[in-house]
């Protein structure tokens, strides 16, 4: 089955809603990025939680700095992963 226009509308207005936005990502880096609450806000609590435990051998500052070019990379995989929840959802509905 395929989605509709309307559905494929309806889905990215979900994403740009539900979804994280870059401006918030940066906001927490800057402020909060040494407790990685950016990657906490965009789903990554594994390499939050590692990002944290790497302060402890110097490697967490580096790191934080690599966040400031990975962070769009990180909201667009974070968008796509809702983007394909509402689709798989919208064809289930679409099928039953």
């Amino acid at each position: 089955m395929t989605l509709t226009t309307q559905d494929r509308i309806l889905i990215e207005t979900r994403v740009a809603n539900d979804g994280p936005s870059v401006a918030v990502a940066y906001v927490l880096w800057f402020f909060l990025g040494i407790v990685a609450a950016h990657r906490f806000y965009l789903g990554r609590p594994g390499t939050a939680i590692l990002q944290i435990l790497s302060y402890l051998v110097l490697i967490g500052f580096v790191w934080i700095l690599v966040d400031l070019f990975l962070i769009p990379g990180m909201v667009r995989a974070r968008q796509a992963e809702i983007r394909d929840r509402l689709t798989q959802a919208a064809i289930a509905a679409g099928g039953a």
